[in-house]
């Protein structure tokens, strides 16, 4: 993913990081990046508060159970495919 804006970092390499970000399991200098990359450009704070929006409901959800990788990414591309056409113009 790439919002066609020029960042220090690459959106692909923070959204791969996003996750150990959310759980505050990076230490400080990837943290600041995350945060100022995450300032600058709002598709990749969309994704963040799309993958800590999953990760409570699944907490909430499955209590001190882990969900499996599998059921993870099918709801990922799940509320990817309804944000697309939600976002997407209609039909002239």
């Amino acid at each position: 993913m790439s919002c066609g804006e020029d960042h220090d970092v690459d959106c692909g390499e923070i959204l791969q990081r996003v996750y150990v970000f959310i759980d505050n399991e990076l230490e400080d200098a990837s943290t600041d990046e995350i945060r100022q990359h995450l300032e600058e450009c709002a598709p990749c704070l969309d994704e963040y508060d799309l993958e800590r929006c999953v990760k409570k409901l699944v907490h909430r959800s499955c209590g001190d159970e882990h969900a499996p990788d599998a059921l993870r990414q099918k709801i990922l591309l799940r509320l990817t495919q309804i944000r697309i056409e939600t976002t997407s113009p209609g039909p002239d």
